[in-house]
């Protein structure tokens, strides 16, 4: 963002409405009042600002997406320690309920580049026959579970996944529940070709389901979290009561559901769900599977995650978590939408 766009915002946020007459004489920018109008409707066009009202009566105040959404040096956040980051502690659900409910958090931009990704894969795929589209897909299929587990703290290298999937042989020197976890992902992908609409509408019960294969054989819990969990590396506490849990998975579903636009449907899953931390353990694996089972019920291009670095990715997610800022996160999507449809189709 340029500076003189965040002297507007900073401005339209303390005062909290104004005119563009207002802003133009109350800002220290050198532009014409052209020039400003024109920053001012791109602003806009980028969920930052909001407007009301119409000609000379047009009030500019700040978007309620604005924290979601605004810009934020990932570096100088996480230059102080958590204790003393300035941070949301607990679980807010008017996040869901009353912002993510009624705004999108794409901009216009970033929805044409997403667009524009999906139809030069929509193109690739018509070209390949469905023995083709299978190799290209198991591929990913590969790389997704090895990048999805690397992110939890396993340690099979990317040729060793692919040893264990394809010929079911496990690398040395690695635990048993290393080598599980790597093949429920894959009987979880398998679940979702076989049963490509089984998770549209989003549901509570399906993203259970989902956890449990993902889960299955390894000593964590099935079923909704009835008890406190800690995330480390943050202060931020989920919640820790059964029934909120459950009334902040079905809002997420709802809200999810209720969303037009699939690239906002499988961003939002992606985050909302390991937000939640609905179950003790296979939250993240369970957020990344099921967006990807959306995209790919709506024809649309699975991510792989693989060149995502690890520490990058949870610090997105932790960004979410203590400021319920998405923007990181996005550029994570946006990204890794774009590197699968290049790579594998």
């Amino acid at each position: 963002m340029e500076a003189r766009d965040q002297i507007i915002i900073d401005f339209v946020r303390k005062e909290q409405e104004c005119s563009s007459k207002e802003i133009f004489d109350g800002v220290n920018i050198s532009v014409s009042y052209a020039t400003l109008k024109r920053i001012i409707r791109k602003l806009i066009s980028e969920n930052y600002i909001s407007s009301k009202g119409k000609g000379k009566g047009t009030k500019y105040f700040i978007s309620p997406t604005y924290e979601i959404i605004q810009p934020i040096d990932l570096e100088q956040y996480y230059e102080k320690e958590i204790d003393e980051r300035e941070i949301k502690e607990s679980f807010n659900l008017s996040v869901i309920t009353d912002v993510l409910s009624k705004h999108s958090v794409f901009t216009n931009n970033e929805l044409s580049r997403l667009n524009d990704l999906q139809e030069i894969f929509t193109k690739n795929i018509s070209q390949l026959s469905d023995n083709e589209y299978k190799i290209e897909f198991e591929r990913l299929a590969i790389d997704l579970s090895w990048k999805s587990s690397q992110i939890e703290g396993n340690t099979y290298s990317l040729l060793e996944t692919e040893r264990l999937l394809r010929e079911k042989e496990t690398a040395s020197g690695k635990t048993k529940e290393e080598a599980i976890m790597l093949l429920n992902h894959k009987d979880a992908l398998d679940f979702i070709i076989e049963n490509p609409d089984y998770l549209n509408p989003l549901a509570v019960s399906k993203i259970e389901d989902i956890h449990s294969i993902l889960t299955k054989d390894l000593s964590v819990d099935r079923n909704l979290r009835n008890k406190r969990v800690g995330i480390s590396g943050t202060n931020y506490r989920p919640l820790d009561n059964e029934f909120q849990i459950s009334e902040a998975l079905e809002s997420s579903c709802i809200l999810i559901n209720n969303k037009k636009s699939i690239f906002e449907k499988a961003l939002l899953t992606l985050v909302l769900i390991s937000y939640i931390q609905p179950f003790m353990d296979g939250n993240k694996r369970t957020a990344r599977i099921v967006s990807n089972a959306l995209l790919m019920n709506d024809k649309h291009c699975p991510l792989s995650f693989r060149t995502v670095d690890s520490i990058d990715y949870k610090k997105a997610m932790l960004l979410f978590y203590e400021q319920n800022n998405i923007s990181i996160f996005k550029d994570i999507f946006i990204d890794q939408y774009e590197f699968a449809v290049k790579t594998y189709f």
